[in-house]
């Protein structure tokens, strides 16, 4: 007798676990974030920035051409070194694709973005992200990060600085798709 209450306790306190455990688990699913980073094969974040040209910019959603966006800040040297082969190749293809340089303006100084872009010649539009949402939207955890996205809003990819052939060649790839 005395077995059976021990057996049926602790069948008990098991069962009790396992409900405990799928409970706190549905929980923990309830607050997981809602929006996954963005990563190939999937619609970029949708955002609008004023720019320093004082238009409004969107992503997100079907366009004519496709789309590069660049985040960075003056502050960051890869940025400064990769910035003249951004020129360079908007020169090249800017009737075929679209440049959008994010400026991460949360943790910019607007004299040093106007500078910036004074010095190397930016003629695409300069976006800027000034309260950080749109760098937490694309989960931009270092600078310069940058997003291939096509014509369907669908990005292709994202990556970090990249020597400038390859950057070009998965231009010329992203224009051709």
């Amino acid at each position: 007798m005395k077995r059976n209450v021990i057996v049926v306790l602790a069948v008990l306190v098991l069962a009790g676990f396992a409900i405990y455990q799928n409970i706190a688990w549905k929980d923990l699913l309830t607050f997981a974030p809602k929006e996954a980073a963005p990563k190939p094969n999937y619609l970029a974040p949708a955002f609008k920035l004023s720019s320093l040209d004082g238009n409004v910019y969107e992503v997100g959603g079907s366009r004519e051409k496709p789309l590069l966006v660049n985040f960075w800040a003056s502050w960051c040297g890869p940025c400064e070194l990769e910035a003249p082969d951004l020129k360079r190749l908007y020169d090249t293809y800017k009737e075929e694709i679209d440049f959008y340089a994010v400026n991460m303006t949360e943790s910019d100084r607007m004299d040093n973005v106007k500078s910036f872009v004074r010095h190397f010649d930016f003629k695409f539009p300069v976006l800027l992200d000034s309260d950080g949402k749109v760098g937490e939207l694309y989960r931009v955890t270092g600078i310069p990060m940058t997003f291939l996205v096509d014509k369907n809003g669908v990005i292709k990819e994202g990556f970090g600085v990249l020597h400038p052939d390859e950057l070009e060649k998965r231009i010329k790839r992203l224009i051709e798709s």
